[in-house]
């Protein structure tokens, strides 16, 4: 496809941006503690309400991955074979690593984890990718687990499938569909969640107290939910800069400090990543 076509980050890059909303994960381990106070004290139903509550952590954490994709028509690059990238923030508490492993069939691989060695979260990724005429639909293959040591738990899922519409005529769209199943097998079903991958997400289970509803908003929310997660506001140039969220545009930052640290197999070191995003796009 024409470069045009693309956004000026690896397919790596994009991995990454899972964990824009690592502070999900942080809230989640924040109530092992509670749970451990309570077991002692025998609160049951107490207990069960931190259960939940880490549940929905986890369940926001996988959908909020999906919300940086909102008017995101452009593809990433294809990662080269041997190709990573690597990222540390301190500010949000994670280090993280992904690799192209696989060139054919093509399978992106990351892991990431917590500075407190609070959390580890990793997987595989092989994109299976369909052209019908007027739209690419992108099928993500492999599976995501997040493991949570504090609580001796794992939750695994997978993600829904994204179609570009009018890639050859018309204004392009984004659509995401197909179901996203957030699988803990220690677990009996404890709430309801919902919300849209462009806004928010509740969850319901009786219980909470009601929250009104932005009026921005186009989720009618029940009465009892409780906010999970809202989709952080766009920076005011994101139009010109590919729709990418403040994060997205974080992740090809290049600082003199790297020189000589980062391999060179890193993502931020190709040249034709970096000349589109300084807008050469060549002749093609």
């Amino acid at each position: 496809m024409p470069v045009i076509f693309n956004e000026p980050l690896s397919f790596l890059q994009r991995l990454t941006e899972y964990m824009e909303h690592t502070y999900l994960i942080h809230q989640a381990n924040a109530s092992s503690e509670s749970i451990e106070r309570m077991k002692v004290q025998r609160f049951e139903t107490s207990l069960m309400c931190s259960c939940v509550y880490l549940l929905q952590c986890v369940a926001a954490f996988a959908v909020s991955a999906v919300a940086s994709q909102w008017e995101r028509t452009g593809k990433p690059f294809n990662p080269l074979l041997g190709e990573t990238y690597e990222l540390v923030r301190d500010d949000l508490g994670f280090r993280l690593i992904s690799e192209q492993v696989s060139h054919h069939p093509p399978v992106s691989a990351f892991h990431a984890e917590g500075l407190k060695q609070d959390f580890v979260f990793h997987g595989s990724i092989y994109p299976k990718l369909k052209f019908w005429g007027k739209s690419v639909e992108a099928e993500p293959k492999g599976i995501i687990t997040l493991e949570l040591p504090k609580h001796n738990e794992a939750y695994t899922w997978t993600n829904p499938t994204c179609c570009v519409h009018n890639i050859i005529v018309g204004q392009l769209w984004i659509e995401q569909y197909g179901n996203v199943e957030v699988i803990n097998h220690s677990k009996k079903k404890l709430c309801a969640l919902y919300g849209k991958w462009t806004e928010c997400l509740y969850a319901n289970s009786g219980e909470q107290e009601g929250v009104p509803s932005p009026a921005a908003d186009t989720v009618e929310v029940i009465p009892g939910s409780q906010l999970l997660w809202r989709i952080a506001p766009r920076p005011a140039n994101s139009t010109q800069m590919y729709s990418f969220t403040s994060f997205a545009m974080q992740l090809n930052e290049l600082n003199k400090d790297m020189e000589g640290v980062i391999p060179q197999t890193d993502c931020r070191l190709r040249p034709d990543i970096r000349a589109m995003e300084n807008g050469d796009i060549g002749n093609d």
